[in-house]
């Protein structure tokens, strides 16, 4: 069956048409063929402790998950300088969005050894960087995130199984620097899609543990139903079981408000937000200025995620959050765009931190009009000096 997706979310505009991977298999041959003794080497940190060392994340988005390959989306392929780059701005933390799927057998799941080999050789980028690395299984054609529903739990787990029992045991040498996540926006929408999205990771869980060796003690992460604050507050209700104790991380996302982080044009609904937060609103062009989503709204979501999950020993990942460049505005109104973007994006951070979440900056490699963008992938240099000042303060 084909079908029309949006690659990578909302964050990318192109259509893909390719061939639904989501096959109704419920078994594929076990890729756990050589489980590893239990190996405790570099391996010591809680969830906690490693959360507590990421200053802030960056995502290298529109990548290594590109539909067509990992230049298909119009950024180059990852280099070493990049990586470098990145380190010497002030990111200690990489969360490297991740397509499998594409590169799969469809009939026995399994994943090309020239993939595996490429996605290794970009962690490892990191790692001699001395960073921490989250890698997922993104959106990847929509087969996980787009299927918790009961009718496709049997097909969705076994590829799960099969997926991260190969990615696993692939990337089992790396010590703690190294954290793997179980899917990126997965789609739920009431109690029933939550308990399938459980199983799911808890198939991720069982699969990564499973191969032994560094990944007996590896932190992981799982993300709330649509990666939404509210909705995880409201639906998750329990966390999948894990038999190492303290190496758990919950992710949520946050692009709020839509009118301000991602809006593109005007509709009868409403308007897009150019103008954002207490002094930033504009005094002329009214209609644009932010009406709801705002600082007290940052403070509560933040303060909500703490009191339920970092109080109780779960850290909490912003795997992805920012706010798009509205390049087309002129004169003082672009001014003031900017101005306001640069606070929010220093507030963020600072009240998010200041609750114990990690936040990742969403850079998806763009410099042009509504772009998140803050390095040019090209010349591997800074772009947008003013939302990486404004960043960075935000950690202080």
């Amino acid at each position: 069956m084909l079908f029309i997706a949006f690659a990578s979310c909302h964050r990318k505009t192109e259509l893909a048409v390719r061939q639904s991977s989501t096959t109704e298999k419920s078994h594929y041959p076990s890729y756990n063929v050589s489980p590893a003794k239990p190996d405790t080497t570099g391996m010591s940190s809680t969830a906690a402790h490693l959360a507590a060392q990421m200053k802030i994340g960056w995502n290298l988005g529109n990548t290594l998950e590109a539909v067509g390959g990992e230049t298909a989306w119009g950024n180059p392929k990852v280099t070493r300088a990049l990586i470098t780059t990145i380190k010497q701005s002030g990111f200690n933390a990489v969360r490297i969005p991740c397509s499998w799927d594409q590169y799969a057998d469809p009939s026995t799941a399994k994943i090309k050894s020239a993939w595996l080999s490429r996605v290794k050789e970009v962690v490892q980028y990191c790692i001699d960087n001395d960073m921490y690395v989250i890698l997922n299984i993104h959106w990847d054609g929509g087969w996980l995130e787009n299927n918790c529903t009961a009718e496709k739990r049997a097909a969705v787990g076994a590829k799960q199984k099969a997926y991260w029992e190969q990615i696993a045991t692939y990337l089992r040498g790396f010590d703690e620097h190294l954290i793997f996540a179980s899917a990126n926006e997965p789609a739920v929408a009431n109690a029933d899609q939550m308990d399938v999205l459980l199983s799911y990771h808890q198939t991720f869980i069982d699969a990564v543990r499973a191969t032994g060796g560094k990944n007996t003690y590896r932190a992981l992460v799982i993300q709330g139903p649509s990666t939404d604050f509210d909705k995880t507050l409201r639906l998750m209700t329990k966390m999948p079981e894990d038999k190492v104790k303290n190496k758990m991380m919950l992710e949520v996302h946050s692009y709020t408000p839509y009118q301000f982080a991602l809006m593109t044009r005007d509709e009868k609904w409403g308007n897009q937000f150019y103008y954002w937060g207490r002094g930033y609103h504009s005094p002329t062009d009214t209609t644009h200025n932010a009406t709801w989503g705002e600082e007290s709204d940052i403070d509560r979501i933040a303060k909500a995620m703490k009191a339920k999950f970092i109080d109780n020993g779960i850290p909490v990942i912003i795997g992805e959050f920012g706010v798009i460049r509205r390049s087309s505005l002129t004169g003082d109104a672009l001014a003031h765009h900017l101005d306001a973007r640069a606070h929010y994006l220093e507030y963020f951070v600072k009240r998010v931190k200041a609750n114990g979440l990690i936040p990742f900056y969403w850079d998806e490699g763009s410099l042009g009009n509504n772009s998140f963008g803050i390095f040019s992938r090209q010349t591997n240099a800074v772009a947008d000096h003013q939302a990486l000042d404004s960043l960075m303060r935000g950690t202080n």
